[in-house]
């Protein structure tokens, strides 16, 4: 069954992309815990994060960390958190939260954000990379 971020990659459902290559997307979360709150999805569909094999798990960081230099270029803060969860969405995706404290990495609270803003933000992410 193909999950939300399956019909995302195929264009089925729209979304505010910033990077994309043949193995990885990356878009803003539209419901976030922080401005420039980004999801990373592998675009094999796979539940698990750590049924990735070797080369996929390493790719994966290293296409969030290209996201994360240009995230916190844009997004103020003291570092951009990253945290697999993988129990919203069964398919493997990775969060690069712009945070200030621990306390910005709380998942369950989300902040109201605009179709706007979160192209703006898409737009000056990527002039970044």
């Amino acid at each position: 069954m193909a999950t939300i971020f399956s019909k995302i990659i195929k264009g089925e459902i729209p979304c505010h992309k910033i990077l994309e290559d043949d193995n990885f997307i990356a878009f803003l979360d539209i419901s976030p815990v922080a401005k420039g709150h980004t999801l990373v999805v592998s675009k094999r569909e796979i539940d698990y994060f750590f049924d990735l094999d070797e080369e996929e798990l390493s790719a994966i960081m290293i296409f969030s960390k290209k996201l994360a230099i240009a995230l916190k270029k844009v997004i103020p803060c003291l570092k951009i958190g990253v945290s697999v969860i993988g129990l919203e969405v069964p398919h493997v995706h990775v969060h690069l939260v712009p945070i200030n404290s621990v306390a910005d990495m709380t998942f369950g609270k989300h902040i109201p954000i605009s179709s706007e803003e979160l192209t703006s933000f898409a737009d000056q992410i990527r002039s970044f990379l």
